[in-house]
């Protein structure tokens, strides 16, 4: 619950005033003990607050507007505990700006047999009122997700948990503020993006930022705070033996620090969630900023490399969805392939920018190599080998037309030692398999650099793509190449026809 202390679910219950007033105080006393219940199950993330019953239009109306400008509430759960006509939800549905989760439940577990009257049947009306209020919502092409079972039940608040936490990340990154130091890569087209159009469609904010500025910052950074995260590295990291006090190597792990110190103080400064960096475009930087980026990472700050704002975006999105679970994400990208049958698999590194998040062991190492490009000194990095599991790899492209969110369930595996290869690293092979996994991600036109997580699963990109109105395509255990031609076919016309509709 700590992890989103600062945010709150409304849950606004759907009745009317034909039962008599005696059923309408029945209905509110149900609906408390549900939000209590919810709330002391220890599953939900999100504090839940009753916003009361609503019978009329003027009450649905007024209640999901203030939804609307109470800035600590990242969603409305609604539910129909009787039969709520649904046209006195039209107006307030279509003023509603923050995420929509519909709950079909009903207070009691099961029907009572031997007692059940026309009273009980009146008041407890979810089994059809729920599907009245679908109808609506349906017939209004609103966003919403569907959580259907008992309220008690710990996988109906699962379900719950899940859409709270991208509900969340949604209101996190509409005033995602994306730092770019320096521009990007030259003539690289998938980490480019319309950058207005992700502003409306998804709140990301992007702006240049010159590395001279930050240059300047840690011109500035006091020796003793440099000291202060040289003893904090000893504590956390393996160092190397150049690395440590007289080191032949110590120096370039004490310019790291010093860059780290002023890239946070820059980020803080600028109020920026994400950033990204070119090794095109250091100017005096000493080094590639890869230790930095890495730390901050862990910190929850987003991460693209060679200025792929889109994915540092999503990462920071990625980590804030996870707060509080303990698998860990990473910023990542498609080095190289390992062909080997059925075992054929992909080594996910970067240069230096991986997430010791995802780590396994408990302590990475500490080490400073050469990096044959930037044409910069030798950098500082964290080297680790990710742990093994299962995962999701998620991007955004731009497609001209609209964004394309891309999931692939992974396998991470064990990797074979890299002794000429320090940098940090995972190995995984995509399902259902290396030839259409990655087959399928090519087809979807999906970048090299992903946002990775162990704690995540698809149906988190569902919820946050339903929310974003963007595209989504899922590489499973159940995809075939057939079948996702058809489905990407399918989208294109579903798209086009939307565009030409508007």
């Amino acid at each position: 619950m700590k992890a989103f202390e600062n945010y709150e679910v409304w849950f606004i219950t759907g009745a009317q005033l034909l039962y008599g007033g005696d059923a309408v105080k029945a209905v509110d006393s149900h609906s408390g003990e549900i939000v209590r219940g919810l709330n002391e199950s220890g599953n939900l993330p999100v504090k839940i607050v009753y916003r009361g019953t609503v019978n009329s239009s003027a009450e649905v109306t007024e209640a999901l507007k203030k939804a609307n400008s109470d800035g600590k509430c990242v969603g409305v759960i609604t539910w129909m505990h009787t039969f709520s006509p649904a046209k006195m939800w039209i107006h307030g549905l279509q003023e509603l700006r923050k995420p929509l989760l519909h709950l079909h439940t009903q207070f009691n577990k099961e029907i009572p047999w031997d007692t059940m009257d026309m009273d009980f049947m009146n008041l407890n009306q979810s089994a059809h009122g729920d599907r009245e209020f679908g109808h609506i919502t349906a017939r209004m092409r609103k966003p919403r997700k569907i959580v259907a079972g008992h309220w008690s039940d710990r996988g109906t608040q699962e379900k719950i948990a899940v859409w709270m936490r991208v509900a969340a990340a949604w209101a996190d990154a509409q005033d995602m503020l994306i730092i770019r130091l320096g521009d990007q890569m030259n003539n690289v087209a998938v980490t480019d993006g319309d950058k207005v159009d992700a502003e409306m469609r998804l709140g990301y904010h992007v702006d240049y930022c010159p590395i001279a500025e930050l240059a300047s910052v840690r011109d500035n950074v006091p020796r003793a705070e440099v000291d202060a995260l040289m003893e904090e590295y000893e504590r956390l990291y393996a160092f190397a033996p150049s690395c440590l006090p007289g080191g032949e190597k110590r120096e370039q792990v004490v310019k790291a620090a010093c860059i780290e110190i002023a890239l946070r103080k820059l980020l803080e400064d600028k109020g920026a969630k994400a950033f990204t960096t070119n090794f095109d475009d250091l100017a005096n930087i000493d080094q590639i900023p890869g230790l930095a980026s890495q730390r901050l990472m862990a910190e929850g700050y987003g991460f693209g490399a060679e200025g792929d704002w889109k994915t540092a975006a999503l990462y920071r999105t990625m980590w804030f969805m996870s707060r509080g679970l303990t698998g860990g994400c990473s910023f990542l990208e498609d080095y190289t392939l390992n062909f080997a049958g059925e075992k054929s698999a992909i080594l996910q590194a970067h240069m230096l920018e991986v997430c010791p998040l995802i780590a396994a062991g408990d302590k990475p190492r500490m080490d400073v190599f050469p990096l044959g490009i930037g044409g910069k000194n030798d950098p500082a990095r964290l080297i680790f080998t990710s742990k093994t599991g299962p995962g999701v790899a998620a991007t955004i492209v731009d497609m001209g037309n609209r964004f394309r969110m891309i999931v692939n369930r992974v396998d991470c595996i064990e990797p074979k030692p890299l002794p000429q290869l320090p940098v940090a690293s995972a190995l995984w092979i995509p399902r259902p398999n290396f030839e259409v996994g990655a087959g399928a991600w090519i087809l979807a036109g999906g970048t090299h650099h992903t946002g990775f997580s162990y704690d995540l699963t698809v149906e988190y990109f569902e919820d946050y793509a339903e929310i974003a109105g963007i595209e989504l395509l899922v590489i499973d255990e159940n995809t075939t190449m057939s079948g996702f031609k058809k489905e990407i076919r399918m989208n294109e016309v579903f798209y086009l026809l939307n565009k030409a509709l508007q």
